[in-house]
C-alpha cells in the first residue's frame, strides 16, 4: 500500500484584498438608488423600478465573478511534511 502525501489548505484572502470590490459594489448601489429617486418624481415611476432593478441584476453576475475569482486566487494548497517515523 502507498501512502500518500498530506496537503494543507489555506486561504490568505484578507478583507483589504476584496475593499476595493466593496466599495465599487456599494458605489453602483447608491447610484442606481439615486437614479431610482430621481425618476421616481417623473411621471413614470415604474421606469424607476426597473432601471434600479436592472442596474443592480446586470451588476451582480460581475461582482460575484471577482469575488470568487480572488477567493481561489488566494487558496493555497501545499503538501505537509511529515515527521519521520521512529524505528522500533
Amino acid at each position: 500500500m502507498t501512502s500518500s502525501n498530506p496537503f494543507s489548505v489555506r486561504c490568505t484572502l484578507t478583507f483589504g484584498d476584496i475593499y476595493g470590490q466593496v466599495l465599487a459594489w456599494m458605489a453602483v448601489i447608491f447610484v442606481s438608488l439615486a437614479a431610482g429617486l430621481a425618476l421616481m418624481g417623473s411621471s413614470r415611476p415604474l421606469f424607476a423600478l426597473v432601471g434600479v432593478g436592472l442596474i443592480l441584476v446586470l451588476s451582480l453576475p460581475f461582482l460575484l465573478f471577482a469575488f470568487v475569482t480572488t477567493l481561489i486566487n488566494h487558496i493555497q494548497v501545499e503538501p505537509t511534511q511529515e515527521p519521520a517515523s521512529q524505528a522500533d
